[in-house]
């Protein structure tokens, strides 16, 4: 039976032939897309953009609202139909792009480098 991995949480130790792999890989896949030599674009929104393009990627500001409203900090990547949410962990680090800065997350809040 596939558990939750250590790090940044994706899903593994699938056994032979398990059903259901191929949806876990894909939201795996997916994750590390978004979080590998992460940008960005912006991480002062509290309020989702209105028109993002697929793969944009956001940090939530606190006081989040709307689709990202209990998402405050979250890393939230638009995947075509909704927002997904990656809650950080200590130490992860993203290029915020409208700002040309490198953040890492403290386990409390994200601070510039």
């Amino acid at each position: 039976m596939a558990t939750t991995l250590w790090g940044i949480g994706l899903t593994g130790d699938f056994a032979t032939a398990e059903n259901g792999w191929q949806t876990a890989m894909n939201a795996n896949l997916r994750k590390l897309t978004t979080l590998i030599q992460a940008v960005a674009k912006d991480k002062d929104l509290a309020t989702p953009p209105g028109s993002p393009a697929i793969g944009d990627t956001y940090i939530v500001a606190a006081s989040g609202t709307g689709a990202w409203s209990g998402h405050d900090s979250a890393i939230s990547v638009w995947d075509g139909a909704a927002w997904v949410f990656y809650a950080p962990s200590k130490g992860w680090r993203v290029y915020v792009d409208d700002e040309g800065a490198d953040y890492r997350f403290d386990g409390a809040s994200w601070v510039i480098l």
